[in-house]
């Protein structure tokens, strides 16, 4: 289970020395989150679909590597535009997650920063996502998030989200 240590975000990623497994280390910083935006009273959030490493496809939530010198809001708030077509504004931390998985010469050691945001405009597409890792987006009503995604971690998220949202948190 994926420890939840808060990490100084960094760019891109960097190779480390050998794991215990005798594979080289890669670290991997990416950032994204929820956004939300309310529609007749409602609250509701914008979640992708896309593939897993075996093919299927698995709904999550927008996030991606940061990129030069970009902080995790900003990489947050780019990665969720280009994956949702949906322009957010960072309103807060919710959580940083760590986990590991294997590539096919390397380990990877990814640190994911998810943030809370509010929509301030655009329209959902994925026509806007360079690497077209998202293959379909949706407003899922809030109380519905949950149920949708594929990640016990990013359920929880969604869970202390709405805490907050509905002034639990």
């Amino acid at each position: 289970m994926p420890s939840h240590r808060v990490r100084k975000p960094r760019a891109g990623s960097s190779p480390r020395s050998s794991s215990a497994r005798g594979l080289p280390v890669v670290d991997e910083t990416s950032a994204g989150g929820l956004v939300v935006d309310v529609q007749g009273g409602r609250a509701f959030a914008a979640v992708i679909a896309r593939r897993n490493r075996g093919g299927r496809l698995e709904w999550c939530l927008p996030k991606g590597h940061l990129e030069g010198e970009e902080t995790a809001e900003e990489a947050a708030v780019r990665e969720i535009a280009e994956e949702t077509g949906i322009t957010g504004r960072v309103l807060r931390h919710l959580a940083t997650i760590d986990y590991w998985f294997a590539g096919d010469a390397h380990r990877v050691h990814k640190v994911v920063h998810h943030f809370l945001l509010e929509a301030v405009g655009g329209d959902l597409t994925t026509e806007n996502d360079p690497d077209h890792e998202a293959e379909d987006v949706a407003w899922v009503p809030l109380d519905d998030v949950g149920k949708r995604l594929a990640y016990p971690n990013e359920r929880r998220i969604v869970a202390a989200a709405r805490d907050i949202l509905v002034g639990d948190g």
